[in-house]
């Protein structure tokens, strides 16, 4: 017998309907086997049974689950104690109920499962998902012909074989077009004429976790957001430009590797929960990303095989999966996670963060901690000029006229770029606002100020009170 509670292995004192409970959450995962007369902790306490017992607990058993269960019991003697366990296998049509209620063995407890839940164990027990599945009180009428041809031409461009002589043709060889002009919850999703909620995606670029700079909320298709979402997260993180003493090559540097930021995003809408009522949600601070998604990870897969590539892959959405495949948004299913990850540690950043929370997915990317040169500061001097002059000085434009971009070899560190970038936005902006956007103490702000005095790339103008800061070059 063994020495703990598992996946697969539940103790009970007692026969109960806590034990039928069990036997359901086994039957709907992997199998597994509850011992009754031993203590949760492992401690054989014994059963004092009938000739009849086991066999009206089987019974009862039966009778109680829908599907019925009728699982291995087997009388044990361990420490001269009498104990049973009941054993099942993973059933084949899932899933399994008792009393009206369905349950699933996650870690070494019982979890009840949801509606959405329920219907995605049977879905993927039939093989087949819900994007297959008629989109109520939508018609073809709903959908845009012009995305399907957009589509079209794009897999006839890599498919010689492909031979559709129309756009309702195509739908409905690919179950996307069905009876009486319905069409299925993928089409809606991927060809949707009109933007739609259940698509929706908040994006944000963040100073800092209260201090929101820019935010965007993406309604389109799931085709087309693709390439809009990789647009807002390009406009909001950083590259880095090559200097030399002689000239600036046209050489970038991306904060992050953008072939592994797209391998993210597409895992997002591919296999996003879209029966979920919470949005997707992607959020660009200055040194990371959150990328958020509703919908747990499949049965058969844990964070864990997830972070070790010890999974096989089990698209959620199969038909929104097979077009994307087709069209080579993915090049084969199951590869993209293990490639991106490569990515990262190629590009010399450590693995993204994935971890559960509020019912969803989430996975967190590490950027470059970039340095920039003072020669970079040459176009916020231009901006710096038009506001001194708007407040009546011309200082700041009395030095560094003649390049200032000389071989620019002093280099400052990220924290005091962003506190440069917002002196150049807002002047007069104090040391507590700029706490609040760095996101470091008060304390260091004034000590990373007093270092960029010091190289003379900043000058407090005027007073404490009422005065304001000018950005200069060295």
């Amino acid at each position: 017998m063994p020495n703990k509670e598992s996946i697969s292995v539940e103790f009970k004192t007692s026969f109960n309907e806590d034990v039928i409970e069990t036997l359901v959450a086994f039957s709907n995962a992997k199998g597994g086997t509850v011992f009754v007369g031993v203590s949760d902790t492992g401690k054989v306490q014994g059963l004092t049974v009938g000739k009849e017992t086991v066999q009206n607990w089987i019974n009862e058993i039966r009778n109680k689950t829908n599907p019925q269960l009728l699982p291995d019991a087997e009388e044990l003697i361990v420490e001269n104690k009498t104990i049973i366990s009941f054993f099942v296998q993973e059933y084949p049509i899932k899933p399994v109920a008792t009393r009206g209620k369905y349950f699933k063995r996650t870690g070494n407890s019982n979890h009840l499962l949801s509606a959405t839940e329920v219907a995605n164990m049977h879905l993927q027990t039939v093989n087949s998902s819900w994007d297959y599945y008629p989109r109520p009180h939508k018609t073809i009428n709903d959908i845009s012909f012009e995305k399907v041809e957009k589509v079209m031409n794009i897999i006839k461009r890599r498919d010689e074989n492909f031979q559709f002589e129309n756009t309702h043709e195509f739908l409905a060889k690919n179950e996307l077009l069905l009876e009486n002009d319905k069409i299925s919850n993928g089409c809606f999703l991927m060809f949707s004429k009109d933007e739609n909620l259940y698509t929706t995606i908040q994006m944000g670029h963040f100073a800092s976790e209260i201090v929101i700079k820019d935010d965007v909320v993406n309604s389109d298709d799931i085709l087309t957001q693709i390439e809009e979402v990789m647009q807002f997260i390009k406009k909001h993180i950083n590259k880095e430009l090559i200097i030399t003493d002689t000239q600036v090559e046209n050489i970038q540097r991306w904060q992050y590797p953008l072939d592994a930021l797209r391998e993210i995003v597409l895992n997002m809408i591919i296999h996003r929960d879209y029966t979920a009522s919470s949005n997707s949600i992607i959020k660009i601070f200055p040194d990371h990303i959150l990328f958020f998604n509703p919908g747990a990870l499949p049965d058969s897969i844990t964070i864990e095989q997830l972070k070790a590539n010890q999974y096989i892959s089990a698209p959620r959405n199969r038909q929104i999966a097979k077009m994307a495949k087709e069209t080579g948004l993915i090049e084969r299913y199951g590869t993209g996670i293990r490639r991106m990850r490569s990515m990262f540690i190629d590009y010399g950043l450590e693995e993204p963060k994935y971890e559960m929370i509020s019912g969803g997915l989430a996975v967190t990317a590490f950027g470059l901690k970039f340095e920039i040169e003072s020669s970079d500061l040459v176009n916020m001097k231009k901006e710096n000029q038009l506001i001194n002059k708007e407040k009546g000085t011309e200082k700041g434009t009395e030095k560094g006229t003649e390049k200032g971009t000389e071989k620019g070899t002093e280099k400052i560190t990220k924290n005091q770029q962003l506190i440069i970038e917002n002196m150049l936005q807002e002047p007069s902006i104090t040391i507590e606002e700029l706490t609040l956007i760095v996101g470091i103490t008060a304390s260091k702000i004034k000590e990373n100020i007093s270092k960029l005095k010091a190289k003379g790339l900043i000058e407090r103008v005027g007073a404490d009170r009422g005065g304001y800061w000018c950005v200069q070059n060295k």
